[in-house]
């Protein structure tokens, strides 16, 4: 006897519940799919919202991928948009359900439930009478456009990560005058320091003025107060401040939240409830690094994990893989990336682990256009597994971070990464690409080959009676050098090994390189030397001296 067709619901119709929908149909053409999205759109480009507002995307309707009317075309989706899902019985195994265009209340049965609730603003700010929207819907979308009505239009933007700088960006493409309000320290939280100067600089650069260290506490018709005390002028304000996973209808339903405040899952994406599954930013992931559950809001995985359920409804046995959380921003022409664990996170969770700082170029530097990266690498150092990677720059970072993430991955260690095999042309990368470079660094370290330091052990070693030899040129020297240093250039210290005093020494150049040759060099003359990591450029994005 042929089975019953399935009704399968799906909560949310954006990356996860989409991805979600039309994979099942590709697979069950029998399937009675029913899509409730309580806002006005779905299948929408909200990682391209940023850039409706400052006009790079100048069509709208670009961002609106699919509507009901053209799902129901092609894969015959039973798609309801302004219809929200108040409960769930899972015992009963319907959904309740409110269509805000006409008040009616429905109820909907369900074989299989899937939730791709999402995330919801994190709402930093105190109530506003200031115009306030977050940045996640193309409703916020256009209601940030439409304020946008002159130039200088003050504007402040609360919260320094991905979105954050993305809003700021585009504001300013706009002519907004625009304050960054950044409660940490640092802009972009989950790079290390010394990782996020560069882009702190390049903010500042193009006028922004930005806040570190505050909260806006009070809200009034023209400006903000902040936690210490001055006043900035706003007449909107972009909420950027994060978000929280909405779990309200999962926790109503008594479906099992775990430690992080996502709804917990399986391995398939399948909650404590029968039946339900759970895919999107609300939702835990297996962290590859630390092994256990965390919050990783990327649309590529909600996008995998939607796929992956539909595999698993229709009978494939799937499983998803541990995320390392690789993204990207770019912000006034300069990019940044992560894959894995910060320094920040393995010293917090008590790991060992050993770290290395490269700037190669971005490609042949004989070839027009070559620009500089900052690559920082993390490793473990018993087994040399690559933990974490971030890249600073203006060109070649998505490239770089890619292949550091695929190696992390496959599990291959950290000085593998100085054996690939890559693309070479002069005008796309280097015949030691910087991949390459990043990996020989790690392994000249990890091996003790090259001795080394990190920016923030400088000061103790230098207490510690170890003196400070900076093998740059008298000219680079004399533009900038660390507090203390003593220069000898790296051509001429070999002649001059008697000038140096006794007891340990520490030995930097620029970006590492001629600090390396300068340690193999004194090493084999019997003194005690460490290369400082990264050079004087990581040294001065650590401490915020001018390069």
């Amino acid at each position: 006897m042929t089975a019953a067709p399935l009704t399968v619901v799906v909560v949310g119709g954006v990356a996860g519940g989409m991805s979600a929908a039309t994979r099942l149909r590709r697979l069950d053409e029998s399937a009675h799919i029913v899509v409730f999205e309580r806002g006005p759109e779905v299948s929408y480009a909200n990682c391209g919202l940023p850039y409706y507002v400052g006009g790079v995307i100048e069509d709208r309707q670009a961002l609106l991928l699919q509507t009901p009317a053209s799902l129901h075309r092609r894969f015959r989706l039973d798609v309801r948009v302004r219809h929200e899902v108040e409960r769930i019985d899972t015992t009963a195994k319907v959904v309740e359900v409110v269509d805000h265009g006409s008040g009616r209340r429905i109820t909907q049965p369900y074989d299989r439930l899937i939730l791709a609730t999402g995330a919801r603003p994190r709402r930093d700010e105190p109530d506003a009478v200031t115009p306030t929207r977050s940045l996640r819907t193309v409703e916020d979308a256009d209601v940030i456009e439409a304020a946008l009505t002159r130039p200088g239009l003050p504007v402040v933007v609360v919260g320094g990560g991905y979105t954050g700088l993305e809003a700021v960006e585009n504001l300013v493409a706009r002519g907004a005058s625009v304050t960054l309000v950044q409660r940490g320290e640092q802009l972009l939280a989950p790079l290390d320091v010394e990782m996020a100067a560069p882009i702190l600089a390049e903010v500042r650069a193009h006028g922004v003025d930005v806040r570190l260290g505050v909260r806006v506490q009070e809200v009034a018709a023209t400006g903000v107060t902040l936690s210490d005390g001055s006043v900035v002028p706003a007449e909107f304000i972009v909420d950027a401040s994060g978000v929280i996973p909405e779990v309200g209808l999962a926790s109503a339903a008594g479906i099992r939240i775990g430690a992080t405040g996502g709804i917990a899952v399986d391995a398939s994406c399948r909650t404590s409830a029968p039946d339900v599954f759970a895919v999107g930013d609300g939702v835990e992931k297996q962290d590859l690094i630390g092994g256990g559950e965390a919050l990783i809001t990327m649309a590529g995985l909600a996008n995998r994990h939607g796929r992956l359920v539909a595999d698993v409804i229709a009978g494939r046995q799937e499983a998803a893989r541990p995320a390392v959380g690789t993204g990207i921003v770019q912000v006034f022409g300069v990019a940044a990336a992560k894959a894995g664990w910060s320094e920040k996170q393995l010293r917090a969770a008590g790991r060992d682990f050993y770290a290395v700082h490269a700037h190669p170029a971005s490609h042949a530097g004989y070839y027009p256009g070559a620009e500089t990266l900052s690559m920082k690498l993390l490793a473990d150092p018993a087994s040399d597994r690559i933990l974490g990677v971030q890249i600073v720059g203006r060109d070649g970072v998505d490239k770089r971070v890619d292949v550091v993430a695929t190696a992390m991955q496959a599990g291959l260690p950290a000085a593998e990464l100085a054996h690939l095999e890559l693309a070479y042309a002069p005008q796309f990368g280097s015949a030691k690409d910087a991949v390459n470079i990043l990996g020989s660094v790690a392994e000249n370290t990890r091996t003790g080959t090259t001795p080394s330091l990190q920016w923030h052990e400088l000061d103790d070693a230098v207490a510690a009676g170890a003196t400070l030899i900076d093998v740059r040129s008298p000219a680079e020297f004399a533009a900038g050098a660390i507090p203390g240093a003593r220069s000898i250039p790296l051509d001429e210290l070999r002649e001059r090994i008697d000038e140096l005093p006794a007891g340990p020494l520490v030995v930097h150049c620029q970006v590492g390189l001629r600090g390396h040759v300068a340690t193999r060099l004194l090493l084999q003359h019997g003194r005690e030397v460490r290369n400082l990591d990264g050079g004087y450029r990581t040294w001065c994005d650590a401490t915020g001296a001018s390069r």
